[in-house]
């Protein structure tokens, strides 16, 4: 369709065509990826294959390029439907794994955001699942204001509580001494150290976890799930055989290492994005005057806050303020932005490119580990 006559309506037809075939091609795809899941898991391959993967994504840079199409284009595509693709295995392989098959689950906060992606991640293995929640849940599963008017006769009983409540939970369950496998999903276990000790004490099958991801997650490849490990070896192998499915990364640690962790890995990527958009609110430069403003690390930043500030200002708190060791990032913190401040005033080049070269080093060897991990 080219030459003098042709038209835009005829253009614009002719991409919305093209559109339509890439969608059904991306469809194809899909049923494509469903079979490969159901032949790995025939022939025990693991769902992700990373060689496999580079190999696919060098071919397609080198086909771009010869095409005249952006090498770095083409990449994201492929990333983007390598992703997709991964999701589906995935998910096929939790189901097709039918670990809860004839067991039941009660989630206690189930109609809670993360609740839900529990609930849904547990129906999906085949357990019968039931959500204990004041608010309404989602259809699908039996549902309950109280959990004390349930049984408590599950094979698993999961805590998706706010922290402030989840702690009181834990313990009047130890009273009532449930047979099953228990574990909250708190983001902390310092206001937590209670509970779960009393249901240790009274013989219970009690770990916790911590999904290291929020709840729309659907991919869980790259990300990490940590198991707090409270002694109770058999319960902690229940709860990581329930993302044995998964590519999700596993950690177990002590109840202290996890939220000496999370003080850095929360509390103080919290607490530098919050000091960043308080900055910029308290600037005196107007939001209309920054906006006429770009640069590659602002807008990255920009974003990573805004997303932060659309997050519960509460739970926000709650992982600041009721970690035992919430204080230690903070000051890290201060003294960091200190350190950077002194310099700059002094003029001390030496001082500010120490910092810069000894966090590129730091970062240099993270990102390492990261790929020996991979």
């Amino acid at each position: 369709m080219t030459g003098d006559n042709v038209t835009l309506d005829d253009l614009r037809q002719r991409l919305t065509d093209l559109d339509r075939a890439l969608i059904a091609l991306v469809a194809e795809r899909k049923t494509l990826s469903e079979e490969v899941a159901r032949v790995k898991r025939a022939t025990g391959k693991p769902t992700r294959d990373y060689e496999r993967e580079r190999e696919v994504l060098l071919g397609v840079r080198a086909m771009a390029a010869e095409r005249g199409v952006s090498p770095a284009l083409a990449e994201q595509l492929l990333r983007l439907l390598i992703r997709s693709s991964l999701t589906t295995q995935e998910q096929a392989s939790v189901v097709a794994r039918g670990a809860g098959s004839g067991r039941r689950a009660l989630v206690i906060g189930g109609a809670g955001k993360m609740g839900a992606w529990f609930v849904s991640f547990l129906a999906s293995q085949g357990f019968a699942v039931e959500v204990a929640d004041p608010a309404p849940s989602a259809g699908g599963v039996t549902h309950v204001a109280d959990w004390r008017s349930t049984d408590l006769k599950h094979d698993y009983i999961v805590l998706a509580t706010p922290l402030a409540i989840t702690d009181a939970i834990l313990r009047e369950l130890a009273l009532r001494r449930p047979a099953g496998v228990i574990f909250d999903v708190g983001s902390l276990k310092s206001p937590l150290r209670a509970g779960l000790m009393a249901l240790k004490s009274h013989g219970c099958q009690v770990t916790s976890v911590h999904p290291m991801f929020g709840p729309d997650t659907e991919l869980l490849s790259g990300r990490h799930v940590v198991f707090v490990d409270l002694g109770h070896e058999a319960a902690l192998a229940s709860a990581r055989e329930l993302f044995a499915p998964t590519m999700a990364e596993q950690v177990v640690m002590s109840l202290d290492d996890h939220d000496r962790l999370v003080a850095y890995v929360l509390g103080l990527s919290h607490a530098l994005n919050i000091a960043f958009f308080t900055a910029l609110a308290e600037s005196g430069e107007a939001a209309p005057k920054l906006a006429r403003m770009s640069s590659t690390t602002f807008d990255a930043q920009l974003d990573v806050a805004s997303r932060v500030a659309q997050e519960s200002p509460d739970l926000y708190y709650e992982i600041q303020s009721l970690n035992d060791y919430g204080a230690e990032s903070l000051e890290a913190l201060s003294q960091a932005v200190e350190r950077i401040r002194t310099a700059v005033l002094s003029r001390d080049d030496k001082a500010f490119v120490a910092l810069m070269r000894r966090g590129r080093d730091y970062l240099e060897d993270r990102r390492s580990a990261t790929e020996r991990r991979a």
